[in-house]
């Protein structure tokens, strides 16, 4: 038995798995005879024992891994500070990569099982399923990194504003279709250049069949670096119903969730072909500017007379406007020579004027308002729309 195990120890060092399978043949063939096994019925059924045999080191191996390295190895990720390590030891990626055990291990040990049909086109067929699964499990693990990634960085402050989940979206696409590129070569047995060649070829049907996709990923960036659009803004684009937050930007739709709590989504790319408002600067100043309309009867405007006057000096927002103001008009007045008998003549007080001084007096002194014009402006004209700001 040592003499078995170091000739094919030496085999397998020399990569020589024909010899190697050629050994343990032999070994099996061996023990079945002196187990009482018919020659022929031996000669059945010894490729099958190791075939099996193969197989359940590879199950085995992947159950120590599963259930132990793994265990272990999240044990020690749980007792350190660091990320990396939280990305690269995620449970979905490690589980990936404990699925590729067995089939490595079948993969290079198959052809022990089979040493007579070492260039068989049934062992090449074997074999390159085994590459096929290899593969596409593979492609999984480096997706569940791809988005290991994208659940630690989502979370910090400073990348929320950015399309990661767009990002990592196109890199999944990306990704399966190079696997998908590499797995049907493997099934056809050509080179990936070959097919690359041949996708040149039909370059304008994967544009239209990928259009969204690309459209969404040009958008997405181009939503991020003009920071226009990010993950919590409150958005309106009434053409198409949507009104309220944005809950997710992905690579082909950004999901609003509307105040009736109903989600809208949008292509990516409408965002930027279309208009639409983003309330986000407005919920972070605190305050809102609402235009609300005051209709002036042009016909009601005149000139105060003194009666008028004493009046609304009895209003305590208008008590000082008007003595003020009374005194530089009569003052402008007395210094030009003014001919007070024509009212047109010099300045004058009117009640439009009065009306506005209470409006920005009232407003000055509102001190829950966030006003940012200092000024207001009201352009006389008959039942005029006028944009004020108001307090919410």
């Amino acid at each position: 038995m040592k003499e078995v195990i170091d000739t094919v120890s030496v085999a397998l060092a020399n990569g020589d798995t024909e010899n190697v399978g050629n050994v343990v043949m032999q070994e099996v063939n061996r023990t079945l005879l002196s187990a009482g096994v018919d020659e022929v019925w031996a000669d059945k059924i010894d490729n099958l024992i190791v075939l099996l045999f193969i197989i359940g080191i590879a199950l085995l191996a992947n159950i120590i891994c599963r259930k132990i390295i793994l265990r272990v190895v999240a044990k020690l990720v749980k007792q350190t500070k660091a990320t990396w390590d939280d990305i690269v030891f995620n449970h979905k990626v490690m589980v990936n990569v404990s699925r590729m055990v067995a089939p490595i291990l079948i993969y290079i040990a198959i052809p022990i099982a089979f040493p007579e049909h070492a260039d068989s086109d049934l062992l090449d067929f074997l074999r390159r399923l085994c590459l096929i699964y290899i593969i596409a499990v593979f492609l999984r693990f480096i997706s569940a990194l791809f988005t290991a990634v994208y659940q630690v960085y989502s979370e910090r402050e400073q990348y929320r504003d950015k399309p990661l989940k767009g990002l990592l979206q196109t890199a999944q696409v990306i990704l399966f279709f190079i696997g998908a590129i590499i797995i049907i070569s493997i099934l056809i047995n050509q080179s990936p250049m070959v097919l690359l060649t041949g996708l040149g070829a039909s370059a304008a049907i994967l544009m239209l069949v990928f259009k969204d996709s690309i459209m969404g990923f040009v958008s997405g960036i181009q939503l991020s670096a003009n920071n226009m659009l990010k993950v919590g803004d409150w958005i309106t684009m009434p053409k198409y119903g949507a009104d309220g937050t944005v809950i997710e930007v992905t690579l082909n739709t950004v999901k609003v969730r509307n105040f009736d709590n109903t989600i809208t989504t949008i292509p990516p790319y409408l965002l930027i072909s279309d208009s639409f408002q983003n309330w986000q600067g407005m919920q972070e100043s605190g305050g809102r500017r609402v235009k609300r309309s005051i209709n002036i009867d042009m016909t009601s405007v005149r000139f105060c007379t003194p009666e008028m006057l004493e009046k609304y000096r009895k209003i305590q927002l208008l008590a000082n406007y008007v003595d003020e103001t009374e005194k530089v008009v009569e003052e402008y007045n007395k210094e030009h020579d003014i001919d007070n008998s024509v009212l047109v003549n010099g300045r004058r007080q009117t009640n439009l004027g009065v009306f506005r001084a209470y409006l920005t007096n009232y407003f000055e002194i509102e001190r829950t308002a966030r006003i940012y014009l200092k000024e207001l402006f009201l352009e006389v004209a008959l039942l005029q729309d006028i944009g004020f700001p108001k307090r919410t």
